[in-house]
């Protein structure tokens, strides 16, 4: 059985003292997760080691939200898979699609950001997902699978991949794909790592993002395909992060 993760990506919020305040409550208000899932959270880049000075003794996981696919040099402004790891980091977010519309990341980068991640001992969490125009000219399928394949060009293994389906038109908007669009494209998805690998595309989480709310996460993760949630807005406030996981709990996942 695939274990659940419900994942909070702070975006750019939460200078030191405000971010380890939410890791504080989130902690204390965690029900006990050992073996049923994970809870893991992504502060920006100057956040990282404060929290995880409060995180690294709890069952909460840390994350970068992007990170740079080689290991030194001259690279003003980017963050190297060794500086990750060690401000602690467990995993990293790769190819949001914040980063593909904003600072105009390929499926290139995404590759070479996911193979660096791999090498270094890091686990990616890609991100795909398609337009609110892409799904209105019915291309949901073909631009998701582009976008999984060349994120996966050259990568033997599946073992510490996790996928995030968020489609671009729900994402901040208070949109949401119901629970039976969502597992159209996840279920999509896994035929093509089943396609590509066999029997290990089974193990791969994917997970959900696109105004995930406490509300709306309890059909999500019922869910046959869907494994959990990378949550934006809602993992800003505890009570909200921690209705999100009590949704998986109550899953039974």
């Amino acid at each position: 059985m695939v274990k659940w993760m419900v994942a909070g990506n702070w975006k750019m919020n939460n200078a030191a003292a405000e971010g380890q305040a939410l890791v504080k409550e989130i902690i204390a208000g965690l029900p006990d997760i050992s073996g049923k899932g994970e809870v893991v959270v992504a502060p920006s880049f100057t956040v990282l080691k404060s929290v995880y000075d409060v995180i690294k003794d709890s069952p909460v996981a840390l994350a970068s939200q992007n990170i740079f696919f080689e290991d030194k040099g001259a690279y003003t402004g980017e963050i190297s898979p060794a500086m990750l790891k060690d401000a602690g980091c467990t995993y990293a977010i790769i190819g949001h699609s914040e980063r593909r519309k904003y600072f105009h990341e390929t499926d290139e980068n995404v590759n070479l950001k996911v193979k660096k991640c791999l090498v270094a001992g890091l686990k990616p969490i890609i991100c795909v997902g398609e337009t609110d125009e892409e799904r209105e000219s019915g291309i949901t399928e073909f631009v998701v699978g582009i976008q999984v394949k060349k994120a996966l060009a050259g990568i033997k293994d599946l073992t510490n991949i996790t996928i995030a389906y968020e489609p671009v038109w729900a994402i901040g908007t208070g949109k949401n794909a119901t629970s039976v669009e969502a597992e159209e494209v996840h279920e999509f998805i896994r035929s093509i790592l089943s396609e590509a690998y066999g029997s290990p595309a089974l193990d791969v989480r994917i997970l959900y993002g696109g105004s995930v709310t406490a509300d709306n996460f309890g059909e999500l993760i019922a869910m046959k395909n869907i494994n959990g949630a990378l949550v934006g807005g809602a993992s800003l406030k505890s009570e909200n992060f921690l209705g999100i996981i009590s949704r998986a709990l109550e899953n039974n996942r």
